[in-house]
């Protein structure tokens, strides 16, 4: 398949296909004139690469995992990702209930209910800690 075929059958722009290519995730088996090609196998290595770029793994951490004829996963690094996600599931969980309260609440304004300022002092103590996203 060539380079188009391959984008277009993944939804992946040519560029990305271009950059997995440069950083060692995949590898074309050659050119049709200008185009590179690639063996259909591409296409499971791309959704193998999409699930953990989904999940939070980094480029590096994808690429460990993967072997020229398969996969080696790293149950450790799985783990770990699935622990951070515990923890933002359950930041983004009491977020969503806060937007909830604040949108049903019935106090006349909202800095008279305790349960908005228990939301707002949460949040007050997150301030200036640093971000915990890890770089691609």
């Amino acid at each position: 398949m060539d380079i188009g075929e391959v984008s277009k059958r993944t939804n992946l722009p040519a560029s990305t296909l271009r950059y997995y290519e440069e950083k060692g995730l995949i590898a074309s088996n050659g050119r049709n004139g200008l185009k590179r090609t690639y063996k259909s196998s591409v296409i499971q290595k791309l959704a193998l690469i999409t699930l953990g770029r989904n999940a939070g793994l980094s480029l590096d951490e994808i690429k460990d995992m993967l072997l020229p004829d398969g996969l080696k996963i790293d149950r450790a690094v799985l783990l770990n990702k699935a622990d951070e996600l515990d923890s933002r599931i359950a930041a983004l969980t009491a977020m969503r209930d806060g937007l909830r309260h604040a949108a049903a609440c019935q106090a006349p304004q909202h800095l008279e209910c305790p349960k908005f300022l228990r939301i707002l002092n949460i949040a007050g103590r997150r301030w200036g800690r640093p971000s915990r996203r890890r770089k691609p």
